[in-house]
């Protein structure tokens, strides 16, 4: 019988079935979270729909999970638990996790169609990973090997500073702390952070225009204020994907999802992202020796979701370590 994975985002609740960690996810649905008051009314609006009664799940949601409690944090809903979510659903077996965990935990499983190279060098096999990714918000995770399998290390690391270098960066930066009050990397790494990275340029320009999204931003790239967001944009996303590496470690490679870099890979490569990545003195052979990727798979944490449950159903083995993935130079 088919188990329910879903990837539960502050914009969109992506749902599936899944016959196993081997198999391709079907059955995919996306629900506007706006549309629904709380996880467990997606849910089970989705398995309604399918007509589906799974002996288990695994929702990989946008936010801290402790305790059994998990919050989205840039989503509407409230504050929930996993007990209430698995009782409305009558779900067996229920593992409620973040979403980038799951993401981190899908990694291994990638192969070179999945992914577009950024860089030049080639991952270093049974090393420690990391992924970073700007969607509706900033998410981090890492995964590490061990003797037993792999190990998520999911956490908040969209929340850390910002790492602005350059003149323009520091004056935006300026701009981003007097209208929050602090100054974080997911306040501009991320949809609505671009759109305010190109706010925040019209502001000191001082130029007339209307508020852009970030979708827009991406489509009139041509436009001189919209590159210049973009490009700061992937640069600093480079130097916090540094930060990510340095910090874990992650000598196999730093992997990034979300679902708005697929949409400017050009500008992408031809920033100064790799120069802001590997732009960390003393390492920075250790730096270049890091590879980055691009992640381009249509549903990558509904597979990690489903990795996760062949490692938490009572009586199955635990997941041998497989390969990295062998990446290429593209």
């Amino acid at each position: 019988m088919s188990w329910l994975v879903a990837d539960v985002g502050g914009t969109n609740a992506r749902f599936a079935l899944v016959d196993g960690p081997d198999a391709d996810p079907s059955d995919i649905e996306s629900l506007p979270t706006c549309d629904y008051p709380g996880l467990a009314e997606a849910a089970a609006a989705y398995l309604d729909a399918v007509g589906a009664r799974p002996p288990a799940a695994c929702l990989a949601v946008a936010g801290p999970v402790a305790g059994g409690a998990y919050h989205l944090t840039n989503a509407g809903w409230p504050r929930g638990t996993v007990e209430a979510v698995r009782a409305r659903l009558g779900v067996p077996h229920l593992d409620i996790i973040n979403d980038f965990e799951a993401l981190a935990l899908a990694l291994p499983r990638l192969t070179e169609r999945d992914l577009i190279v950024v860089g030049e060098r080639a991952p270093t096999a049974d090393a420690t990973l990391a992924v970073v990714g700007p969607g509706t918000g900033l998410g981090v995770a890492g995964l590490v090997p061990t003797p037993s399998g792999w190990v998520p290390l999911p956490g908040e690391g969209g929340q850390v500073d910002l790492p602005a270098a350059t003149d323009r960066e520091i004056e935006v930066a300026r701009l981003l702390r007097a209208e929050k009050g602090a100054a974080t990397a997911e306040h501009l790494l991320s949809g609505a952070g671009l759109a305010r990275i190109h706010r925040y340029l019209v502001m000191l320009d001082g130029a007339r225009g209307d508020g852009l999204t970030a979708e827009q931003i991406s489509e009139h790239r041509d436009d001189p204020r919209c590159g210049e967001a973009l490009r700061m944009f992937c640069a600093l996303l480079g130097a916090h994907a540094g930060n990510v590496a340095l910090t874990l470690g992650a000598r196999g490679g730093v992997y990034l999802g979300g679902g708005i870099l697929p949409r400017i890979v050009d500008v992408l490569r031809d920033s100064a992202f790799r120069a802001r990545f590997e732009r960390k003195p003393p390492l920075e052979d250790y730096m270049r020796a890091i590879p980055t990727a691009l992640i381009v798979h249509p549903g990558p944490a509904l597979v990690g979701a489903a990795v996760r449950l062949a490692q938490t159903l009572p009586g199955g083995p635990p997941e041998a370590r497989p390969a990295v993935p062998d990446l290429e130079t593209a």
